[in-house]
């Protein structure tokens, strides 16, 4: 029979049983169970997620259903960047430098017509403007959007670091967690303009842009959330139940840079469209040799 080793030579588990414990006898059997389940099917303890053993070649099937698929694409992937020479595409360039942040807020009880005519009325704004719609708005919901978008704001200042001003090249060599093309290419944008730069925008309003890290709301959208229930007390001792609506509001904020490039853009399109107009307009002149009726 195998000596029990002593307890001075096992390892001391907080929170386990007494070596004395009447449970103690079927915990070990258990675990010798497992353990010699894991052995059959060939399971190391690497794999087991919350104490439970798990096969590989079953986990594989969910997380990996088509390998020769998988592999196909990442061969694609490997050819077309060697083709390209390591070159990023267009929107692999923008992600890097140009940045963004998405948030989603908590439900609101409000309905979803409400909250979405205050939506359309801050999308576009930059962010000062749209905190000061919010901030002397009459609308009952305007303070929980003001409270939000004032979380957003600090949420995209302290995760993307956006809204800062101007990035020089010596405050890059400074940063100690500089880490080389990589964060060259991602402050490319945030430099300071030595002069304000005037866009148009999609609607064609005229906006001068000075700050090129100056936060806007691109997109800002509603979504419908749970219904609560509410009594409506009646005459004759009649209740009956409202359900009130929760709705959440989403919002992207990104930076001038983002509007100053799509304005560029739009401008180089139509000069290469107007460059490729073959036709041009004659000049006005008056009309003569002109008679009422036709003539033979």
């Amino acid at each position: 029979m195998k000596r029990k080793p002593s307890a001075a030579n096992q390892n001391i588990i907080r929170g386990d049983l007494a070596s004395s414990s009447i449970f103690d006898a079927d915990r070990q059997i258990q675990e010798r169970e497992e353990k010699q389940q894991a052995v059959d099917e060939g399971v190391s303890d690497d794999t087991k997620i919350g104490g439970i053993a798990r096969n590989p070649s079953s986990m594989a099937a969910v997380l990996d259903p088509q390998p020769i698929a998988r592999q196909r694409w990442q061969r694609k992937m490997v050819i077309r960047d060697i083709k390209k020479g390591n070159r990023l595409n267009d929107p692999l360039f923008i992600k890097r430098t140009e940045r963004e942040s998405a948030s989603r807020s908590h439900n609101f009880k409000t309905s979803t017509k409400k909250l979405g005519m205050l939506a359309r009325q801050i999308a576009g704004k930059t962010l000062d403007d749209a905190i000061v719609q919010m901030r002397y708005s009459k609308k009952k919901a305007a303070k929980d959007v003001l409270d939000y978008l004032e979380f957003a704001r600090d949420e995209a200042v302290v995760k993307r670091g956006m809204g800062l001003g101007g990035v020089d090249s010596s405050a890059d060599a400074a940063n100690l967690n500089h880490t080389g093309d990589a964060m060259v290419a991602a402050d490319l944008p945030r430099a300071k303009n030595s002069r304000p730069v005037e866009i148009q925008l999609k609607d064609g309003k005229r906006r001068t842009v000075t700050d090129m890290t100056n936060m806007y709301i691109d997109q800002a959208w509603i979504g419908r959330g749970p219904y609560g229930k509410a009594p409506d007390y009646r005459a004759k001792g009649k209740v009956n139940i409202m359900y009130t609506p929760w709705t959440s509001l989403s919002v992207v904020l990104k930076e001038e840079a983002t509007r100053v490039r799509e304005f560029e853009r739009r401008e180089e399109k139509r000069r290469r469209q107007r460059e490729k107009k073959v036709w041009h307009p004659l000049p006005d002149r008056p009309i003569v040799g002109q008679r009422q009726w036709f003539s033979w």
